[in-house]
């Protein structure tokens, strides 16, 4: 504690938690969030072909979290369109990365450097939206623990929950990138930071949220920075993770994972002419004897 009073660390943490969201912070999580968009294969032919399944593809990506929010707490999905503004803005920055002349606005933002400072951004805004999820819920649930990790979790990664119904409104549909079923690191993160989110709103961690936000945003955002940004599947969580699934539930350690997935993407080797050749006769044979039988 003392080394934290040296620090100052709770007017640094109060003074962050104070900061307004609108619009710089919320300019960088929209950019990211449709320059994710824009990234799934077919997502540029579809602006062409349908602006306005495109544009809804990009609300969600922007808006997905609070809608979803909205619809477990017993609101309605349309609640957040009612901040012309953000919805003004996120329209503006979809309608820039897909439309802008030679394509200026996207070069922009996915030069790497510049890329690097609005993910962390995101993270910022990632980070208030558990904090606020969980606020909300206890607020309307004073001891419905579950709810309130269920609702930050929402806030922090309802877009990668509703990816699914996402893709349906541009025409595409892959159950195999169920986000329950394979959880990316921020996924796995915003169900982390609710839990710890959780505690603390319940005051079963002696932590101010203001400290909270600050230390989870810088985890975040160092986490997302040093990690490659470009679609990166790994986690820091890796290695608890698999121990802790190992000692519970009997699932093979990381390695044998890892080795497993390897031998599935390694496409298997051609087998040679001679192996062919016995397989074909063995075949062969037993055809007959079936057919003498």
């Amino acid at each position: 504690m003392d080394v934290l009073g040296a620090l100052n660390l709770g007017d640094i943490a109060q003074t962050f938690s104070k900061m307004g969201m609108f619009p710089v912070f919320d300019l960088a999580y929209y950019i990211v969030s449709i320059l994710y968009l824009k990234y799934e294969p077919g997502s540029v032919e579809v602006s062409r072909r349908s602006p306005v399944a495109s544009w809804l593809s990009a609300m969600l990506y922007c808006f997905g979290s609070y809608i979803l929010a909205d619809v477990l707490l017993g609101g309605s999905p349309l609640d957040y369109f009612q901040y012309n503004s953000h919805v003004l803005l996120a329209s503006a920055v979809w309608y820039l990365l897909f439309f802008c002349p030679l394509n200026l606005f996207y070069k922009c933002v996915a030069f790497l450097p510049v890329k690097l400072v609005l993910v962390a951004l995101k993270e910022v805004v990632r980070t208030r939206k558990i904090a606020a999820g969980v606020h909300h819920a206890f607020h309307a649930y004073h001891h419905g623990f579950f709810i309130m990790v269920i609702v930050g979790y929402v806030k922090g990664s309802g877009v990668a929950l509703i990816s699914n119904f996402e893709q349906l409104l541009r025409g595409v549909w892959r159950p195999d990138t169920n986000e329950i079923m394979n959880m990316s690191f921020p996924t796995k993160a915003s169900l982390y930071g609710a839990i710890l989110f959780t505690l603390q709103e319940t005051q079963w961690i002696p932590i101010a949220k203001s400290t909270l936000i600050l230390l989870f945003t810088l985890f975040m955002i160092t986490c997302k920075v040093v990690m490659p940004p470009r679609h990166s599947h790994g986690s820091p969580f890796s290695l608890i993770e698999s121990w802790v699934c190992h000692l519970l539930f009997g699932s093979p350690l990381g390695g044998a994972v890892e080795d497993h997935h390897a031998a599935a993407a390694t496409p298997a080797a051609p087998s040679s002419p001679a192996k062919s050749k016995e397989e074909l006769s063995e075949g062969t044979r037993k055809r007959k004897v079936k057919k003498a039988e």
